[in-house]
C-alpha cells in the first residue's frame, strides 16, 4: 500500500511538473481576448481550449499561489510557452498592439493613410470619423467641422480591434495633454490654425516664433497671408492635388487659398508639434511681412523681410541657389 502511494504522490509530482514547466502552445499565431471582469476560471477555460495551458485546474492553482490581478486585453502567443510565462504576460497586462507614428505637421488625410497602412481601420472611414467625432474638441473649438489640428503628433499603440472612434479620443487627450503643458488655456482656434500654417512652413524650430510673427503682422495690417501650405491644402480637400502649386489653384475659390481671401484659412491645415503651438502661442516681435520659407530653400534657412523690395531680392537669391543647387 505504501508503496502504491507513494507512487501516485511521485506520480502526481511529475505531472504537476509537466504540466507548469513543460512549454506547450501553438506553432501558429493565435490571439486570445480576455474581457474585462472575467474569472479566472473562465479565462483559464479559454487558454485551455486554445492549447495555451494543459490544466485549467494548474492554472487556477497558480493565481491562488501566485496571487495578482490578470488584465483584461488582447494577448498574442506564436510558440510554445510554460504555464508560468501565460500566467505572468497575463499578471503584466502585455497585451497585443498595434502601433502608428504620426509625424508632426501630418494632416488628417496623412493621418489616415498611417492608420490604413497600421492595418487598423480603411483611410476612408478614419477621415468620416474625423468629421463625426468633431464634438471631441466642441470645447476648445466650437466651430470646427473636422478634427484637423488636434490629433496630437505622437506614437501610438492600439489593440488590433480598436475602433476609429477610441483612435481619435486617444490623440484629442494627447492634444489635451500637450495644451496643458504648453499653458494653452484658451483661443484654440487661432492658436492652433497659425500652428498647423508655421509647421508646414519651416522644419526649423528656432524661425518657427519669427514665421509665427509674420503671419501675426499680416493678419493685423489685414493682408493676405499668401500661404503655399494652405494652398495645398484646399487643393487636397478639393481632390485636384498634383503634387505641385499650379496657377489655378493661386486662383482656386476656396477659404483656405490665403491669396485669394485675406485672415486665417477656416481652420487647421495640419496637426502642428509642440515647437510650433509654442511658436503662435508666443510669436517673435518683428516688423517682418513677408519670408522665404526654408522648407522650399536649397540653404535650409528661411529668410525673412519687412518690405516687398527686401522680398524680391530675397525671393532671386533663393532662385539663384536654386540654381545653384540643380548644377551641382
Amino acid at each position: 500500500m505504501r508503496r502504491l502511494i507513494f507512487l501516485l504522490v511521485l506520480g502526481s509530482i511529475v505531472w504537476a511538473t509537466y504540466v507548469v514547466l513543460a512549454p506547450t502552445g501553438p506553432d501558429r499565431e493565435t490571439f486570445v481576448e480576455i474581457l474585462p471582469g472575467t474569472p479566472t476560471m473562465q479565462i483559464a477555460a479559454e487558454l485551455k481550449q486554445q492549447g495555451l495551458i494543459r490544466s485549467k485546474y494548474a492554472f487556477e492553482a497558480a493565481r491562488l499561489a501566485k496571487g495578482g490581478t490578470l488584465k483584461a486585453g488582447e494577448y498574442r502567443f506564436d510558440h510554445p510557452v510554460k504555464m508560468s510565462e501565460v500566467y505572468d504576460r497575463l499578471e503584466r497586462g502585455d497585451v497585443y498592439t498595434l502601433s502608428v507614428t504620426i509625424p508632426e505637421g501630418s494632416n488628417l488625410f496623412d493621418v489616415a493613410q498611417r492608420i490604413e497602412s497600421a492595418k487598423l481601420g480603411t483611410k476612408e472611414k478614419f477621415l468620416a470619423g474625423a468629421r463625426i467625432d468633431v464634438y471631441l474638441i466642441a470645447d476648445l473649438d466650437p466651430g470646427a467641422t473636422t478634427l484637423e489640428g488636434y490629433l496630437f503628433p505622437d506614437t501610438y499603440h492600439f489593440a488590433r480591434r480598436a475602433t476609429t472612434g477610441q483612435m481619435l479620443t486617444a490623440m484629442v487627450k494627447r492634444f489635451r495633454q500637450a495644451a496643458d503643458e504648453l499653458g494653452l488655456r484658451a483661443n484654440y482656434h487661432h492658436v492652433v490654425t497659425v500652428a498647423s500654417l508655421v509647421e508646414r512652413e519651416t522644419p526649423v524650430d528656432a524661425e518657427r516664433p519669427l514665421v509665427a510673427s509674420v503671419f501675426e503682422n499680416r493678419l493685423a495690417k489685414e493682408m493676405p497671408l499668401a500661404t503655399d501650405p494652405s494652398v495645398i491644402y484646399a487643393a487636397l480637400l478639393d481632390g485636384r492635388y498634383r503634387g505641385t502649386i499650379y496657377a489655378s489653384d493661386l486662383q482656386a475659390d476656396s477659404p483656405y487659398n490665403t491669396y485669394r481671401f485675406a485672415g486665417l484659412p477656416p481652420g487647421p491645415i495640419c496637426n502642428p508639434g509642440m515647437a510650433s503651438l509654442k511658436a503662435a502661442m508666443n510669436p517673435a516681435q518683428t516688423d517682418y511681412l513677408y519670408f522665404v520659407a526654408a522648407s522650399a530653400n536649397p540653404s535650409g534657412k528661411s529668410r525673412f523681410s519687412t518690405t516687398l523690395e527686401e522680398h524680391a531680392r530675397n525671393v532671386q537669391e533663393y532662385r539663384k541657389s536654386l540654381r545653384e543647387a540643380g548644377s551641382r
